[in-house]
């Protein structure tokens, strides 16, 4: 056995195994006060009184904070609509909506106080199903929408008016009425999935402090210049009086993107006029944000030879009370669903709907679960009925590189058929390896749009001593960025991983970038990186020339400083030469737009992430249960940086599809969520992981990035779902449309099926 170098360890994981990281709950501040909020216990109502002066006369109790508070300021907010108060006004919309906080000394103490609280609500008739909420007589959540365009998205959302649909998205090529009366066969199925929650392993916590020189918010958000700029508008303060820091972050998922509690952290300190730190419970977690579930039916004509015709999707997502990012959820669910097939005609309908219920955002491949597990269960049903096999079938009908999704989406840049063929020749390896086991085998395909803007920068600092800092705004949710980061720097540079540091995100040193999420982070900071290190060389090369006499053309960056010819010169002797004293750096900001690389990365998407799965399932018919046994998972990633990095990321994304594939659902009864706590709520766990798992990434160093390499981490919780669904009905005659694939659910199609 070998131990890796300290180079080739990632950064931050002494910290971690030690304590010595810091998150946001670590933060103690002079004068700092705990804070804790009282939800709604009704899904729907008007806010008749609240009686707050019992809390107030509490020993320890320093303010509370109501909507009442809220005169003055611009306490509505939204990402796609403006539809969002701080905290609830004169009305609530769903279970567990903040309602009131307490400041208090300790969280005992502030905990306590929240009983004293006196509320009368007047109740509402409510809605917790997406399709009932779009019918006629369905109580309206929102009495308008006010649109945001390009707020923080590019585009705006499109509400229908005097409806709870606050995203209608249509597309259209070709002509699909046609082709389905041309079609040998038109196939119809309805596919439903259920609302899942991020289940991160560190809870939603802000500390928020207001003085002198304005707002700063240590924030869990995936986004602080997204939580900048919500907190400047909101308390009408320049962007450059408003400071977010990001230490690490524990797990985000999307369910920390853009902006979530930091406005209701910074609103209870702006009243108390000293620190406060909210940190939630899990269980207020499952009451702030969780992925949108869809109902989605699709309709495809096909030829007896298998050979696709034309198709139509139509999407229902249930967005619950606030419309968060659930436009582009909505917009995103439509493209997935295409999968990596031609398609001459196709028609797309996405619609999002306001319920009483948790807010709905952004999760992992925003509206790629959904829509993957419609699309691959519906392939192997059309081969199934057409008597061909589900893979050839899926071969006949696939996009070659460079073929197009749509016309107008950049062409797909990877070969899902290698993709899909690794996938198969590794199970067909791990079975010759484990004959005897009776298991059934499935495929699925995930292809998705990262909705990506390319807009990104960051700083490079090469000190007079040969190291290096980067300074940016990505954050670490444990995907490792920092590592990667580190070693992009490191490589550009010509310097060793350990001279490189990656400083804590804080908007009022790094550059601006538009968040960490969409498997953007080491793209498109590595775009920067690369920007930026050539700006270190030309100035280290015009250094050089000055100083050693030289043309700037024969100068080269080396380990520890520049080389010129067969004279090695150290950026210590370099720089003291230069500035004439021994002190001083050289500073490069890196920036990447639209309009960088020849605008070659306006078109939409920046690249395609993609993913093939194949699992062997074993089936308890006695008690429904499902087992995967083996998995096999593929992404093109174009390049890998670093491989244990990139192969947790891979299999993490594939295991939280097991989630909502096998148990995980966030269900409602009577308006109420039932079982939101960690307790009732079920997540994989260690002995659910396949026994047998492979990773294989493609580098064929294609992509957009440094050295070829493409964003990644998102797309293997695309086939999961959908593979299984389609082991079972491959081994066992069951098709169940319905997630997750509960013991109870499969049992009974199993009987169902014995029945007929």
């Amino acid at each position: 056995m070998t131990t890796e170098s300290s180079d080739a360890v990632r950064s931050d994981f002494f910290e971690k195994v030690t304590g010595r990281a810091e998150f946001i709950s670590d933060l103690t501040l002079p004068g700092m006060l705990q804070g804790r909020v009282l939800r709604s216990p009704i899904p729907h109502g008007f806010i008749k009184s609240i009686d707050v002066s019992a809390a107030l006369e509490m020993e320890g109790v320093v303010t509370v904070l109501t909507g009442a508070d809220l005169v003055g300021l611009d306490a509505n907010w939204g990402l796609f609509l403006k539809d969002r108060p701080v905290i609830a006004v004169d009305r609530v919309r769903y279970v567990g909506e903040p309602v009131a906080m307490v400041a208090a000394i300790d969280e005992r103490t502030a905990e306590e106080a929240l009983e004293l609280i006196q509320i009368d609500y007047e109740p509402l008739p409510f809605v917790t199903d997406a399709s009932e909420a779009m019918g006629k007589d369905a109580p309206l959540l929102h009495d308008e929408h006010r649109t945001l365009k390009d707020f923080y998205f590019k585009g705006e959302a499109k509400p229908v008016p005097g409806t709870n649909i606050y995203q209608n998205y249509r597309y259209e090529h070709g002509d699909v009425e046609k082709a389905f009366v041309e079609a040998d066969r038109c196939f119809e199925d309805e596919f439903d999935f259920p609302m899942v929650f991020h289940y991160a392993m560190e809870p939603h916590c802000v500390v928020a402090s207001f003085g002198e020189d304005g707002l700063t918010v240590w924030s869990c958000g995936q986004s602080p210049t997204a939580v900048q700029k919500v907190l400047a508008r909101i308390f009408n303060l320049p962007l450059a009086r408003v400071r977010v820091l990001s230490p690490y972050v524990g797990g985000g998922f999307g369910g920390k993107a853009s902006v979530k509690i930091d406005p209701l952290v910074a609103a209870l300190a702006w009243k108390a006029r000293r620190p406060v730190r909210v940190c939630l419970s899990i269980s207020e977690s499952m009451l702030t944000a969780r992925r949108l579930s869809a109902r989605v039916s699709i309709k495809t004509a096909v030829r007896n030879d298998g050979t696709l015709l034309g198709k139509s999707v139509r999407v229902i997502m249930n967005g619950g009370a606030y419309a968060d990012t659930g436009p582009a959820v909505a917009i995103k669910a439509a493209n997935r669903a295409i999968g990596p097939y031609h398609f001459p005609n196709l028609r797309l309908e996405s619609l999002a709907v306001y319920t009483n219920t948790v807010p709905g955002a952004a999760f992992r491949s925003i509206g790629g679960p959904q829509a993957v597990w419609a699309t691959e269960s519906q392939m192997d049903i059309i081969a199934t009925t057409l008597g061909l096999d589900p893979v050839e079938f899926r071969y006949h009908n696939m996009l070659k590189r460079g073929e197009h999704v749509r016309p107008d989406l950049r062409p797909i840049d990877v070969d899902m058929a290698e993709a899909m063929g690794l996938a198969s020749q590794a199970m067909s390896r791990l079975e010759a390896g484990a004959p005897g086991l009776r298991l059934s085998n499935g495929t699925a395909l995930g292809v998705s749009d990262p909705g990506i803007l390319p807009v990104a920068s960051l700083m490079l600092r090469l000190k007079i001593d040969g190291s290096v800092l980067v300074v940016c705004n990505s954050v670490e949710i444990g995907q490792g960025v920092r590592e990667v980061l580190r070693r992009l720097a490191a490589e550009h540079l010509h310097q060793k991983p350990s001279a490189v540091s990656v400083l804590t995100p804080d908007t009022a040193t790094a550059p601006f970038d538009w968040g960490t999420g969409a498997s953007r982070s080491s793209l498109m900071m590595g775009m920067a990186i690369e920007d930026a290190a050539r700006d270190i060389r030309r100035q280290l090369c015009e250094v050089a020339a000055i100083v050693l006499g030289v043309d700037p053309s024969t100068v080269d960056l080396r380990d520890g400083g520049v080389v010129a010819g067969d004279r090695f010169v150290t950026f210590m002797e370099l720089l003291h030469a230069y500035y004439g004293i021994d002190s001083g750096e050289i500073v490069a900001i890196g920036r990447i737009s639209p309009h960088s690389r020849d605008g070659n990365l306006a078109l939409a998407p920046l690249f395609w992430e993609t993913a093939a799965g194949r699992c062997a399932v074993e089936l308890d018919e006695d008690t429904g249960e499902i087992r995967v046994r083996r998995y096999v998972s593929v992404a093109d990633i174009g390049r890998v940086v670093n491989r244990a990095g990139a192969e947790g990321q891979d299999e993490g994304a594939a295991i939280m599809g097991l989630g909502h594939a096998l148990s995980e659902e966030l269900l409602y009864s009577d308006g109420q969520p039932i079982n939101a706590t960690m307790i009732d709520y079920h997540v994989p766990t260690i002995d659910e992981v396949p026994d047998v798992f492979a990773t294989i990434l493609i580098e064929n160093r294609d992509g957009p990035g440094p050295g070829g390499m493409r964003g990644m981490g998102e797309g293997a919780i695309l086939p999961m779902a959908p593979a299984i669904a389609n082991a079972l009905a491959a081994g066992f005659g069951i098709r169940v449309r319905e997630l997750p694939l509960t013991p109870e659910r499969v049992w009974r199609a199993l009987q169902a099926k014995k029945g007929a």
